[in-house]
């Protein structure tokens, strides 16, 4: 098998996500396979939803996985919209185990982070770039002068007597029923929080919510330019593989 061909993984409080990716363009070379993250999302469950679809792109060979946690040393320390069960669980041993194959674990913001920055809307850009993903919860990944500072978790700041996340997320919005103006609206006040902590070049929007951009992007005031990933939410499974294939290498 190609050593540029890398199966991605993005796993996701609603969604596992897999493909196969040339990590020299960022092209996706198989269809991304999606199926429902597991309920409960426990380690033996997701377990087999990554074999299955290892098994089901036919795949052999190194693995890269964006995961929803803190990730040190392949260890989750974190576990804020899967199965607690994975506090302490090395996931990168209970991957490999699974599907047979050598597994790479990074957080999943960071990984799609990579992905905008090796080949999407950050990369050259100087300074401080912010990635977020805004999905079940709000992932993020910094960017200084194109060095990523890995595990920032800026969907769990304080925010209005909560964290971020359980204000503005795209599940925030469809538990709240929130037309696209109020989101767009609570969507800002969070940026503006960032921008005025951060002061950075750029944000950049990941995650299924990037699509529809066009609809809330009217009701930002800030004076950061601000841009919907140029992968979206294949950002993830694209930033995983280079993830492993930087690791690897």
């Amino acid at each position: 098998m190609n050593t540029n061909h890398i199966l991605g993984f993005d796993i996701g409080g609603t969604g596992i996500k897999g493909a196969v990716v040339d990590v020299r363009t960022g092209d996706l070379l198989t269809e991304r396979v999606k199926i429902m993250t597991p309920d409960p999302a426990v380690p033996e469950a997701i377990g087999e939803s990554v074999h299955t679809i290892t098994r089901q792109l036919g795949y052999k060979g190194i693995i890269g996985c964006g995961f929803p946690a803190i990730i040190k040393n392949g260890i989750a320390l974190s576990a804020a919209n899967i199965d607690k069960s994975w506090i302490h669980t090395n996931v990168e041993n209970l991957l490999s185990k699974y599907t047979e194959c050598p597994v790479y674990v990074a957080n999943d913001a960071d990984v799609a982070g990579m992905g905008e920055q090796a080949f999407g809307f950050a990369a050259n850009q100087p300074g401080t770039v912010i990635v977020l993903t805004i999905g079940t919860g709000i992932g993020s990944a910094l960017f200084y002068n194109g060095t990523l500072v890995p595990n920032t978790e800026f969907g769990h700041l304080k925010f209005h007597k909560s964290i971020a996340e359980k204000y503005t997320s795209n599940a925030a919005r469809k538990d709240k029923s929130l037309s696209w103006e109020e989101f767009g609206s609570r969507l800002n006040e969070y940026l503006q929080h960032l921008e005025f902590i951060f002061s950075p070049n750029l944000f950049i929007l990941g995650g299924g919510i990037s699509k529809k951009f066009d609809l809330y992007k009217d009701h930002f005031r800030l004076e950061t330019a601000i841009v919907p990933a140029r992968f979206q939410n294949d950002a993830g499974v694209i930033g995983a593989a280079l993830y492993a294939h930087r690791i690897k290498g």
